[in-house]
């Protein structure tokens, strides 16, 4: 036991010297500092908490949930939460809590596609323009400008009706309205980041602008964009969960919060327990990831 507190403090000594030995102790410092930092939001732990509970759910679904989320019981439908069905079950005798687990998959293939698509493509956008200024900052902006002019649902559902139902759509289509806001935060980095003295060094060395953009910039930009990634995810599952509830998104039988919350409007008075429960699931999720966020922000923007 001793030997183990004494190794302990001996790597937290090692972590938070002012006097780091190499490159990598002082990086490893840095994110150990972080963690404190954020250690010491109760919030921020709470969404924390929230979404690797998201995560767990969705990695191991075939465990939690104890009925195959799309089998049909005619006999069972209706039912209110009971010992048998914690969440009750919907009008086809679909078990409601099995569907809200296997829900948590599909939320979570929508938000990482649409944050793998859009994150690199506003931080390239943003930091270009930024960057490279004249004509090219102008073309940049008046396109992010006309795609910020319309709310993401609308615009979204626009796209939609263009492509067609479907969740392959839908993630394209969040994806086409979602890029914008990661485009500003870039720029506006990228508009502090280009006059300081190291990028003048590495310009008077040669450097064409693009390899400045991509080397140099765009990886002072990732900390804004992470923050401004995290504080996303809730709307991009609300957007998500207003595709699936007007049937644009997830088609049935696929366990979608939204389009479970659609199925459930019309007993919504008489069995509550059929919308409530997706809807529970995705106010909670929503909330963890913009807790989650405000907690990283309050970490990592030094302002």
């Amino acid at each position: 036991m001793a030997l183990t507190e004494h190794t302990s403090s001996g790597w937290t000594a090692w972590l938070i010297t002012d006097s780091p030995a190499s490159r990598r102790q002082a990086r490893l410092g840095q994110y150990y500092r972080q963690w404190l930092a954020f250690r010491r939001n109760p919030a921020a732990v709470i969404g924390l908490t929230i979404v690797v509970l998201l995560l767990l759910a969705a990695a191991f679904a075939p465990l939690l949930a104890p009925y195959d989320p799309l089998a049909q019981a005619l006999d069972k439908r209706l039912l209110p939460p009971s010992a048998t069905n914690w969440f009750g079950t919907d009008s086809l005798g679909r078990d409601i809590f099995s569907r809200v687990v296997y829900g948590s998959r599909v939320t979570l293939v929508i938000v990482l596609l649409v944050v793998i698509t859009v994150g690199p493509i506003g931080l390239l956008i943003g930091a270009a323009s930024g960057y490279l200024g004249g004509w090219v900052d102008r073309v940049l902006m008046r396109i992010t400008d006309v795609f910020l002019a319309f709310p993401r649902l609308v615009l979204a559902l626009a796209f939609v009706a263009a492509l067609g139902p479907g969740l392959e759509n839908a993630v394209i289509a969040i994806a086409f309205t979602a890029w914008p806001p990661y485009a500003r935060v870039a720029r506006a980095e990228t508009l502090i980041i280009r006059n300081q003295d190291y990028i003048s060094a590495v310009r008077l060395q040669g450097a064409s602008q693009w390899r400045i953009v991509l080397r140099h910039v765009v990886p002072m930009c990732l900390p804004s964009l992470i923050v401004r990634t995290t504080l996303d995810m809730a709307g991009i599952i609300l957007t998500a969960a207003g595709l699936g509830f007007l049937g644009l998104g997830a088609q049935p039988p696929i366990p979608e919060w939204g389009a479970m919350i659609s199925a459930g409007r019309e007993q919504i008075f008489d069995q509550w327990w059929v919308a409530t429960f997706p809807g529970l699931a995705i106010c909670v999720v929503a909330l963890g990831f913009n807790l989650l966020g405000d907690g990283l922000r309050d970490v990592m923007d030094a302002r």
